[in-house]
């Protein structure tokens, strides 16, 4: 009674439209570790770039792609993610997701490296809400089986296949063992592991963590991308000022009111989101200063409410009228451009195990995810996985590796996590302490001491047996899901520290001092295996 042809984990815009398309195939099983409700989807606000603007065009989309993943993107994935945009948000379309029209055309917006307006947006600023209140729906109305609370603790494997899972549901304090032929996670990514973020608190890195310990290979987890612009107001939380606001004109001025970025890039505020990012990070030491500011005021005062409704509505019930005052702003964690290394179809190295949105690295963002291209993946990537699950079959030689069959192309390096002695003393393991550590010493800006000096504290905190409930053999009540969530976070900042340690050079969003310039050396990819893994 606890078999189904597809397990997926996590509900965001991935897991939902993999399971619209799933359910077609066979019985399916959503897992979500809290409510349907509750992923990244809906904070995301820019929109989904998809090009079928008069003057744009896939390849178009495709060079601005490539060209933001500064040097690692796969060209192959990239093709495949911009000639099949158009199908994919006809697909939503079809499902019912408003997207935002103007004179009976969808409304086309501009972000920053983009070469034409390819944003479409639904909502305004609300994207990432409708299309997951629109899915869930969707789930809701069809014979999706979905069990929420749910918190998977193992991936079960035997002779190279998942064969399923352990699952903690964390309302009765039971585990419970799930089956499938097919297993897809769709966990998101791991924005948790920083003291500023724009992520969603159940953002823990849980599915890259589960999929290493079951061996899969996780690649590119020194690319982080740091949104340069969130919302800094004394006692609220970071909260995402969308980079399309910057694509209507929106203006960057330091602290004395000076604007800068054009001093950083010709492209000023429509810069990479790297570039912009460091040069906020920059001009703030400049001026001794904790912001800057993002000036709106000489746009008409109702293009920023209509365009914009949500973040004008959270900024006035925080005291600011963003028409008429700066908008105080710094960077935050915002998106893993890394995470469980899939081929075209959405494959791991497990045989059965499928990885979509952003705890995926499928090799489309590179070193640098190009804005509004998270959406897009998720979904076209997605409908991939489902469609390469049709012509599957649980008897198929998992000795055959996915990566052999119109995998990544490039440079694939893969390394084992050194061994690290532990630290005589480290400071105490709490989720404050390792976001402190994490966005001081593996932020924005980085350098080989500070890395080091973060990946010997991670190391300590991951050898002590007594906060990993994965070495505990399993959870054990509602209570160790925070236990679960920081091992999780552990692991993935383990990750990210020792790639960011590798990579002698700076690349898209991974920047460091002691080696400022790019390296034609390191135009490859670092791939992560846990050892111990069977």
């Amino acid at each position: 009674m606890n078999y189904y042809d597809y397990i997926i984990v996590g509900s965001g815009i991935a897991g939902l439209y993999a399971s619209l398309l799933a359910i077609k195939q066979g019985s399916v099983l959503v897992l979500t570790k809290g409510s349907i409700d509750d992923c990244n989807t809906k904070y995301a606000q820019g929109g989904i770039a998809v090009a079928i603007g008069k003057n744009d065009s896939p390849e178009l989309h495709y060079r601005d792609t490539m060209a933001a993943g500064d040097g690692l993107c796969d060209a192959n994935a990239v093709h495949i993610l911009t000639e099949e945009a158009a199908e994919c948000i006809a697909d939503l379309i079809k499902l019912q997701v408003p997207f935002d029209t103007l004179n009976g055309e969808i409304s086309l917006g501009m972000e920053a490296a983009h070469s034409a307006p390819r944003i479409i947006h639904a909502g305004g600023d609300a994207t990432g809400e409708y299309i997951e209140t629109t899915l869930s729906r969707q789930v809701r109305s069809n014979r999706v089986k979905v069990l929420e609370h749910c918190l998977v603790n193992e991936i079960i494997t035997e002779g190279g296949r998942v064969k399923g899972l352990q699952v903690l549901d964390c309302r009765r304090g039971m585990i419970e063992e799930y089956s499938c032929r097919f297993l897809i996670l769709a966990t998101g990514g791991a924005g948790q592991l920083f003291k500023y973020t724009t992520n969603s608190d159940v953002v823990t890195g849980d599915g890259i963590a589960l999929a290493f310990k079951a061996g899969a290979e996780i690649s590119d987890m020194e690319f982080f991308q740091f949104h340069p612009t969130s919302l800094h107001l004394p006692g609220v939380a970071p909260f995402l000022i969308s980079e399309a606001v910057r694509g209507e004109g929106g203006i960057l001025r330091n602290a004395g009111g000076y604007r800068f970025m054009p001093d950083y890039a010709s492209e000023a505020e429509l810069a990479p989101r790297d570039v912009v990012a460091r040069s906020i990070v920059y001009e703030m030491r400049k001026t001794g200063s904790d912001k800057v500011f993002l000036d709106v005021t000489h746009l008409p005062a109702r293009l920023i409410t209509a365009r914009f409704p949500h973040i004008y509505r959270f900024c006035r019930q925080h005291g600011l009228d963003i028409t008429r005052e700066l908008i105080p702003v710094t960077p935050a964690a915002h998106y893993l451009m890394g995470g469980v290394r899939v081929n075209e179809w959405g494959e791991a190295n497990i045989l059965g195990l499928f990885a979509v949105g952003e705890v995926a690295c499928t090799g489309v963002h590179g070193a640098n995810r190009l804005a509004s291209n998270s959406l897009l993946e998720s979904v076209v990537f997605a409908r991939r996985a489902i469609q390469r699950t049709q012509t599957s079959h649980p008897s198929e030689n998992p000795s055959k590796s996915p990566f052999r069959k119109g995998g990544l192309m490039g440079i694939w390096q893969s390394y084992f996590i050194p061994d690290r002695e532990p630290l005589p003393k480290a400071p105490r393991l709490n989720l404050a302490n390792l976001q402190s550590l994490m966005w001081d010493k593996v932020g924005i800006i980085r350098s080989g001491d500070g890395l080091t000096r973060a990946a010997n504290i991670l190391a300590t905190w991951d050898k002590n047996p007594s906060k990993s409930p994965f070495r505990k053999g399993g959870l054990r009540g509602i209570a160790d899901r925070v236990s679960h969530e920081l091992s999780s976070l552990v692991l993935c900042g383990r990750l990210m520290a020792e790639a960011a340690l590798l990579r002698e050079e700076s690349r898209g969003a991974h920047f460091r001092t002691d080696f400022p310039e790019t390296s034609s050396e390191w135009q490859k990819h670092i791939v992560f295996q846990d050892k111990h893994a069977q």
